[in-house]
């Protein structure tokens, strides 16, 4: 069963554990609930799963916004792997970031990339990618997102 990490929790036991670990880096900001989904068909993972979708998010705080950051950027590092989601109805700013600092420029770091078809800037994300990680299949669903992080567990699990 999945150990799911919610921002802002902590919970230092896992970072001796041997299980894998899998950051959610995507929209939230308007943008559906696809980390519930992502959580959903993951759940029965021998995984650790960082989300950094809150249930209530006081966006008007801006120390809130501190520790987010901070949280997000912390968990980004530990992470064995990180999906990468960019989902219709935003630009997906802060995740074009991550993209490009914690998955295209870490050519050894394993990461899956999905694009929902109505993301607006989704040549952005296939032209970027395939320039510094040309291995990397961008898929065009949740499902085939689940599909490709079950891949790269195999690898790193030998199963």
């Amino acid at each position: 069963m999945a150990k799911i990490i919610t921002a802002p929790e902590e919970y230092y036991g896992l970072y001796s554990s041997r299980w894998p670990s899998l950051f959610l880096a995507g929209g939230i900001t308007g943008c559906e609930d696809w980390q519930a989904k992502m959580l959903e068909k993951l759940k029965h993972e021998t995984l650790i799963i960082y989300n950094p979708r809150r249930e209530n998010f006081p966006i008007d705080d801006q120390s809130a916004a501190e520790v987010q950051i901070c949280w997000e950027f912390d968990k980004l590092v530990r992470a064995d792997i990180v999906s990468f989601w960019f989902a219709a109805g935003s630009l997906n700013p802060i995740v074009l970031y991550e993209l490009g600092l914690h998955g295209n420029s870490m050519p050894g770091r394993p990461i899956a990339v999905g694009v929902d078809e109505k993301y607006s800037l989704k040549m952005d994300v296939y032209y970027q990618t395939a320039l510094a990680r040309p291995e990397v299949k961008i898929v065009t669903s949740l499902e085939d997102l689940v599909v490709e992080i079950h891949v790269i567990l195999g690898v790193m699990t030998g199963k």
